[in-house]
């Protein structure tokens, strides 16, 4: 695959040591860099193939010393076949109504976010964001970037996803979700209908982030199979995510 070479150097940056958000015990440190605003769509197309990820106008990727647990993973849509339990996620959702809207931060959206954090990651690094805070994660961008809004028949939103169009792809940026709604497995609904959107414009591959062994939030995205994982400067594809063979 041919990466784009941005129209500047792009500088890269090194954080400090703090305690890891997903295994309890260890510490993480993040390789990042500024998106460009003039070519930010074009770089981050680029850094999302070789395992980054985005947050505003950065991306990042681990960089820890003595851990290499974090692995980038993402579906080929061309291959994918829904389980068996996806069918029944898929069905059990056929009342939502998808609707993409502008990166444009709205109280609704935020009073939703708030109560996922406090249900699902109570004392993260999120459950104190701010309505400011919330605003610059939405609409702090250089990149091709939009909103997606699932709603019931009656309006109500129960879950939102932000997430990049990519060259190749749609990048899950980050995903919310009602947690009173849990018969309805949101969380997985949000991932095969992301599925479901790249398939229908051609995109080859949705992007899920990191998948960690040994963390609960992390492993739904070892349900979606085959599985792409990124193995140096290449992406390999896995029939089913074997910790083992990882490296």
């Amino acid at each position: 695959m041919t990466q784009y070479v941005p129209t500047r150097q792009l500088r890269f940056f090194l954080t400090g040591p703090s305690p890891c958000p997903y295994l309890p015990g260890r510490e993480e440190r993040k390789v990042f860099t500024h998106l460009p605003m003039s070519d930010g769509a074009a770089v981050n197309d680029s850094l999302t193939q070789v395992g980054f990820r985005r947050s505003q106008n950065i991306a990042y990727r681990p960089a820890c010393e003595a851990c290499s647990a974090c692995v980038s993973v993402r579906i080929p849509t061309a291959t994918f076949e829904p389980g068996r339990g996806h069918r029944r996620i898929l069905r059990r959702n056929s009342d939502l109504v998808r609707t993409l809207v502008e990166p444009e931060a709205t109280p609704e959206q935020y009073n939703l976010l708030q109560r996922y954090l406090n249900a699902r990651h109570p004392g993260g690094g999120m459950t104190d964001m701010g309505w400011l805070d919330f605003v610059a994660m939405i609409e702090d961008t250089a990149v091709r970037t939009h909103l997606i809004e699932y709603r019931l028949p009656d309006g109500r939103i129960v879950a939102g996803a932000l997430t990049d169009l990519l060259s190749d792809g749609l990048s899950l940026v980050y995903s919310f979700f009602d947690p009173e709604e849990s018969r309805r497995s949101l969380g997985q609904y949000v991932v095969l209908d992301h599925i479901r959107q790249a398939t229908a414009v051609g995109l080859d591959h949705v992007y899920l982030g990191y998948w960690i062994e040994g963390s609960a939030k992390m492993s739904y995205k070892a349900d979606f199979r085959p599985l792409q994982t990124l193995e140096g400067d290449n992406w390999v594809a896995k029939t089913a995510i074997n910790p083992t063979e990882l490296p």
